[in-house]
């Protein structure tokens, strides 16, 4: 394992640490995952483009990947405030911040509480709050989450998480491989993620973000409506909107182009 490529866990808040991923050198760029997810999960595919130029460092909320499950719900400024201690750590004084999904909210939150420090911001497939579609999908997620019950909580997220053209090209024997994979690997703080999902709200920020910002509205989601995500873009002054013709896993469908926006994003804006 090498400096530029490691995952440590933050120990300076011992009663809940949060395990960290770092990625190559040079200017920083932090990285807030989505909920059910992981650094590793979301961003594992367009991480080698990210940090090819960039120091980039993402934590793991509580309950996924190494990061042990909160005894308490979450909130948006804990988390916000860990990756920013994340970033501390690694000697970043400034840094631009991607959000995906959940972490578009979290990123929005770093950008409210370190205006100083962000760069930039790239959200994607992301929110200012819950729309109802959303809102009802996550509170199902978070009662199937608690009800211990992996099969069922899989069969009734799946649906949400590609297109329409992407689940409809896979086979049935793909599909159910696809539910039982899910089913196998959800962390155990998926509900808790769900459940802050419900919850999170930053409407009243997005007027005050000042920094470059892309929005990458994900155009065929089935979980927050492309509409929605205009919607943040909107009351961002000055915020650029790309495209992606992709369900909510962009990572998944189409992670070269996504990788490449936010790439070209941060290079043309100079963050």
């Amino acid at each position: 394992m090498t400096d530029t490529d490691r995952t440590t866990t933050h120990e300076a808040r011992k009663a809940e640490p949060y395990a960290r991923t770092v990625r190559g050198s040079g200017p920083g760029l932090l990285l807030a995952h989505g909920g059910g997810g992981s650094i590793e999960t979301n961003y594992g595919p367009v991480l080698p483009a990210l940090a090819a130029d960039r120091t980039v460092v993402g934590v793991d909320y509580p309950g996924t990947g190494a990061t042990p499950r909160a005894a308490s719900p979450l909130r948006l400024d804990t988390l916000a405030d860990e990756l920013v201690a994340a970033a501390d750590a690694e000697g970043l004084d400034r840094f631009a911040v991607a959000g995906y999904s959940l972490g578009g909210p979290v990123a929005v939150r770093v950008a409210a509480r370190h205006p100083e420090r962000v760069t930039a911001l790239l959200l994607t497939a992301t929110f200012g709050h819950p729309s109802p579609q959303l809102r009802l999908a996550a509170e199902t997620w978070r009662t199937l989450a608690a009800a211990g019950d992996p099969d069922t909580f899989a069969r009734f997220l799946f649906p949400y998480a590609l297109s329409s053209r992407a689940l409809h090209a896979l086979s049935d024997a793909e599909v159910e491989a696809a539910v039982a994979e899910l089913a196998a690997t959800a962390p155990p703080g998926a509900g808790d993620h769900a459940d802050l999902v419900t919850r999170a709200d930053v409407r009243a920020e997005l007027a005050r973000i000042t920094v470059p910002t892309l929005v990458v509205v994900t155009t065929e989601d089935r979980l927050v409506p492309p509409r929605a995500q205009r919607e943040l873009a909107a009351a961002i002054p000055g915020a650029e909107v790309a495209e992606i013709p992709t369900g909510h896993l962009p990572f998944a469908e189409l992670p070269d182009a996504w990788g490449a926006l936010m790439v070209e994003f941060l290079r043309a804006t100079g963050a």
